[in-house]
């Protein structure tokens, strides 16, 4: 018979909406990944039919037809050669990152999207479309975009905890209520309202998207653009970095590695370097003249004072390059040819022996086992002075070693993310020897394998006993192609870690779309552009350090408000589930909305929320968080029974406070007992004001007013308490049965809140004490099952320090006679002062410090350790310092060879 319940409806509705249309308004897409590997292929082909040539768009190409490229050609579809002129060159950085053009013969394979640098050649097609290499990649990125996301499966967990709580009270309320009180359909009805509306966390969709939203705005201005929103949470918690080599740790950009020139005569580095200019085309430079050329700055600078005669470009028959030239100033003609040591070593008869030919053979395998390659330079005179006339022999006068130079702040980067807890690993399409020794200049070790062990298995003599085991203790990869990348990235992620993976090319968006957070670097391609999920606008990774650090601030206040969210459900579903049970008290619906209402406005100013970082990556520590909601909510809702019970049962406030008793309001639509209107507001604004204070102990670490929150949190906080309080204090609404309890009541309710709320603080260490000794013995669990085989021993010994990869900080570099028991409690005390560090990532700790401990010789004299300072420049910052402290080793500005007794 009572009228319908408009209030409640329409604040409901108004509810439902606001956070709807916030969520939606918050919400991004991503672009379009597989379109933009379809757009990366050649829009027409030259194709050869009935004995005639003529244009075709490419998607009409089919397996079987002649194609014809040229200088400057994209190919069209994978494809054979049949014929080559001129010697073809064809660029495959999208495909496979090599930086220079491959050489190719009749036989060998090309494929779609590679561009033709040199000669003109003819084909049979092979593979088209999505049989492809471009094809290929297309499908691993449709199929990495089906997954759901990692934050959608924690949002539906923390939902599924506050449902299966509502459903529980609600059920136990309706039995208590309909079959033990005897309550009315209405007035059981209206309680009810009050454990769905207070208890359904309507808002944390909304609060989280703002969060990351606000986050992504953030990461803006530091040169990130995030395009899935949800991947900053899932970059906070990244424990493995893969990088691409070419273009993301290097320049991609050839140079001559200065100190490691060698010479055969009595000229120096720099006049090798020189000669090797001016045997180099001036116009139309091909990658390996550009950087020879362009050491000199102005290339005006090579051939002053010189007059060009002839010239002969390189070309794939003899590989060498040829110039003939006047010296202006005496008039005297002379030759250089720089090209391949073999052909240049054959070119040379003058002053060649036994012992130049194995030296020279010995450097360039020098050159080879460091990635190096190697590029000869030889000179004669022309004593005739013309232009043809014969030499007096070519003399090899040195052999310079070129390479992809990593970026200046790639080093620093890797160490930074070291000191993040993040392993970070090369994969590469380059060769095995160049991806070791960038991986040796970066400090990221050379424990690198060819992309074959991905479907043969590890080497006998690496150590690893399966796949797995070498995906994952691997420091990267080479030779790799799309599919590789895409399986080293799935192992991985089986293997339970979170995986970023960084790229710029068509051939790194698979991986990036398949990896936990893809992230394209500056100038990336648009196919990478698409699939990656943060697009960084300046070069390098130095910025990838802020956004993890960022992504970490914003998962903490994420993590912050899902205890808080979850705190708020337990105390009201257990709170006034009480007060019905004991006292059989009718808390308004109308006035849980206004609490849901004032909650949302306030805790929406927690994305702004001033927070420390986690040092370690972040994970989801669902039961964790879900113990202290339950502790907190328990005792909130404590603090507010044992409030009631005061109140109602005692005199305590009137005598010592001089309040005025209730008088029982007869007009009042629920039966007489503990529901007089002054009292509904009473309750209000107890539980209004503890349970939005409850925020500041959620958010810090430490003794809540250590931690400074932002202003904003604050000036929303005291805005909503005091509306909070004038509500309670003058608000007589009839339709919802509250009425004005006056300012003697509010400042009781404030006195009793501010008494309950210092304690939630030792709750709070009560409850990490708890938790610490079971991070502790997980991490020596996963010490006691970590493997180490003979070969991994070895293997960190010639590094010195090890892996980078295998450091997940620098905070503290313990020597050889520190114990196991204080490393195992350093370790755990880190990972219980962070909520849900990554046990797996942790417990690498224990390679990293058994070698110091394997230096130690029990009753044995010290080894000697030799180490050259230029050698020790070659590793990170992380590695040297740990070096330089284990071997004493003096200052690394000492120009001079240490032998030092460790």
């Amino acid at each position: 018979g009572a009228p319908p319940d408009w209030d409640d409806f329409l604040g409901i509705i108004l509810l439902l909406l606001a956070n709807s249309i916030i969520g939606f308004i918050e919400q991004s897409k991503a672009g379009n990944a597989v379109k933009a590997l379809m757009e990366a292929l050649a829009p027409e082909a030259k194709v050869k039919r009935n004995g005639e040539w003529k244009v075709i768009d490419a998607a009409d190409l089919v397996p079987g037809d002649i194609i014809s490229v040229k200088l400057g050609d994209v190919v069209p579809a994978d494809a054979r050669l049949t014929a080559a002129h001129g010697g073809v060159s064809i660029d495959e950085a999208a495909l496979t990152g090599e930086s220079l053009p491959a050489d190719k013969v009749v036989g060998d394979q090309v494929f779609s999207g590679s561009t033709c640098k040199q000669g003109e050649a003819e084909a049979i097609v092979i593979g088209t479309g999505l049989n492809t290499f471009f094809g290929r990649a297309t499908k691993l990125v449709t199929s990495a975009g089906d997954e759901t996301g990692h934050l959608q499966t924690i949002l539906a967990h923390i939902g599924n905890f506050c449902i299966c709580g509502i459903v529980i009270f609600i059920v136990a309320e309706i039995l208590v209520m309909y079959a033990g009180f005897r309550y009315d359909y209405r007035r059981g009805i209206n309680n009810l309202l009050v454990l769905l509306i207070g208890g359904i966390p309507i808002a944390m969709p909304t609060v989280l998207s703002v969060t990351l939203a606000i986050g992504a705005k953030q990461l803006s201005q530091h040169k990130a653009i995030v395009t899935h929103v949800t991947a900053i949470e899932e970059l906070a918690a990244v424990t493995i970095l893969c990088s691409d080599k070419t273009g993301t740790l290097t320049l991609n950009k050839l140079v001559i590695d200065k100190p490691t020139v060698k010479t055969y005569s009595d000229e120096t580095g720099d006049d090798i370097i020189h000669y090797a200019a001016i045997a180099s085309r001036m116009e139309n430079q091909d990658a390996i003249d550009t950087c020879i050329t362009s050491t000199f700055g102005d290339i005006k600078k090579v051939r002053a004072g010189i007059e060009e005669l002839d010239f002969k470009p390189f070309n794939p028959t003899n590989k060498r390059t040829e110039i003939t030239y006047k010296l202006t100033s005496d008039g005297s003609v002379h030759r250089i040819s720089k090209g391949m040591s073999h052909s240049i070593l054959d070119l040379c008869t003058r002053d060649k022996d036994d012992a130049q030919i194995r030296q020279l053979n010995a450097d360039v395998d020098e050159f080879a086992r460091r990635g190096l390659r190697a590029l000869a330079v030889a000179i004669e005179d022309v004593p005739s002075g013309q232009t043809d006339g014969e030499g007096n022999g070519f003399k090899l006068i040195g052999l310079l070693p070129i390479y992809d130079p990593p970026r200046s702040d790639t080093k620093e980067t890797i160490d930074r993310a070291v000191e993040l807890g993040v392993k970070v690993k090369m994969i590469t399409g380059d060769q095995l020897a160049i991806a070791k020794e960038t991986g040796r200049r970066l400090g990221m070790g050379d424990n690198m394998f060819l992309s074959k062990t991905l479907t043969e298995g590890p080497p006998v003599e690496s150590g690893y006993k399966d796949v797995d085991d070498l995906v994952l203790h691997a420091d990267g990869f080479a030779g790799v192609y799309p599919e590789h990348k895409h399986k080293i990235i799935e192992k991985l992620q089986e293997l339970g870690h979170t995986v970023a993976m960084t790229g710029d090319g068509v051939n790194d968006a698979p991986a990036l779309a398949k990896a936990n957070v893809g992230v394209a670097v500056a100038d990336a391609s648009d196919a990478a552009r698409s699939a990656a999920d943060i697009v960084l606008t300046e070069p390098g990774l130095s910025v990838i350090i802020e956004a993890i650090i960022g992504s970490r601030q914003i998962f903490q206040r994420m993590r912050n408000y899902a205890i808080y969210t979850c705190s708020i459900t337990i105390r009201i579903l257990v709170g006034f589930s009480i007060l019905i049970f004991a006292f059989k008290f009718d808390f308004p619906s109308f006035m849980v909305l206004i609490l849901a209402i004032l909650n949302d406005g306030t805790i929406m100013t927690i994305s702004k929320d001033r927070v420390k970082p986690s040092p370690y990556p972040n994970s989801w520590n669902l039961s964790e968080i879900f113990t202290y909601a339950i502790m907190y909510g328990i005792y909130l809702a404590a603090s507010t029974v044992i409030f009631f019970a005061v109140i109602v049962k005692t005199n305590f406030f009137q005598d010592h406070f001089g309040v005025d008793l209730f008088v029982e309001n007869s007009q009042s639509a629920n039966p007489p007992g503990y529901n007089h209107p002054k009292l509904h507001s009473i309750i209000y604004l107890q539980v209004s004001t503890i349970s939005q204070a409850l925020i500041f102990i959620t958010r810090s670490q430490g003794l809540f007013f250590t931690e400074r929150p932002s202003i904003i949190l604050v000036c929303a906080f005291i805005i909503a308490q005091l509306v909070a309080t004038f509500i309670a204090v003058y608000a007589t609404w009839g339709f919802t049965e509250i009425q004005g309890c006056g300012w003697s009541w509010a400042g009781i309710v404030w006195i009793w809140n501010v008494i309950w709320f210092f304690p939630l603080d030792g709750l709070k260490f009560a409850l990490r004490a708890y938790f610490e000794p079971k991070h502790r013995q997980v991490i020596e669990e996963t010490f006691a099952k970590e493997p180490s085989t003979q070969a991994q021993i070895t293997r960190r010994k010639s590094t010195i320090a090890g892996s980078a990869g295998r450091q997940p900080s620098r905070r503290s570099t313990m020597g050889a006679s520190e114990s196991g028991r204080s490393r195992r409690e350093t370790l755990a005390q880190a990972a219980a002062k962070y909520y849900a560090p990554n046990l797996q990532h942790l417990s690498t700790q224990h390679h990293h410090r058994n070698f110091a401990r394997m230096l130690k010789v029990d009753g044995a004299e010290a080894p000697k350790v030799v180490v050259d300072h230029d050698e020790l420049r070659r590793f990170s910052l992380v590695q040297a310092h740990h070096a330089s402290k284990l071997l004493h080793t003096p200052s690394l500005n000492a120009n001079r060879r240490t032998t030092t007794a460790v």
